[in-house]
């Protein structure tokens, strides 16, 4: 049997999504912002909902392509609070139209979001010990969620951001007996860090 971290269960898209995704190194802005977003639409919610609604959410928030999701307005809120393929949380709909002015604001300061976010990658993360979880949140989860918070984003809480950084290849959280935990490690060796 192929050990795997727990959380991917066996639901066929999220061990998908464990085994091609989670972990890998990513410098793409809109891959970034788009996981950031959707991590905070999945506050209190379990991930496999969002990844089920991923491609509505693609959809709908124009491949979460910063300058075009910047420019959504009321009207698409209201449009969006009608879609049940997303969720439906006014909130969260305007925390990531607004979120994509303030990405927009570091591309300019830091020349991509990526430069920024990996400025936050801690020096040295030890694999985590197999146990009933992880770390819900880390000081460098804690140092980018209150850079971000000043900054004007929302719905970047350490937890969150954590979340985020686990998912994007800024840590590797895969337990030491998952089958993808090696290959994740040699991808962020020969990875080449933006900035």
């Amino acid at each position: 049997m192929v050990e795997r971290c727990a959380w991917a269960g066996e639901d066929a898209e999220n061990v998908r999504y464990h085994d091609e995704e989670w972990g890998r190194p990513v410098v793409d802005d809109s891959r970034l912002f788009e996981k950031l977003c959707l991590e905070g639409f999945q506050s209190g919610l379990s991930w496999l909902t969002v990844l089920k609604k991923r491609p509505q959410f693609r959809k709908q928030f124009k491949n979460f392509e910063i300058r075009k999701v910047a420019k959504m307005t009321e009207a698409d809120i209201e449009r969006l609070l009608l879609d049940p393929g997303i969720i439906r949380h006014r909130g969260k709909i305007v925390s990531t139209i607004k979120n994509a002015s303030r990405a927009l604001e570091l591309q300019a300061e830091f020349g991509s979001l990526a430069a920024y976010l990996w400025r936050f990658e801690p020096d040295e993360m030890a694999a985590p010990e197999k146990r009933g979880g992880i770390e819900s949140e880390t000081e460098a989860s804690r140092a980018l969620s209150k850079d971000l918070r000043k900054r004007g984003w929302t719905f970047v809480g350490p937890t969150t951001v954590y979340a985020f950084m686990q998912a994007m290849g800024l840590v590797n959280d895969h337990v030491p007996e998952c089958v993808i935990q090696k290959r994740v490690s040699r991808a962020r060796k020969q990875f080449s860090r933006p900035g």
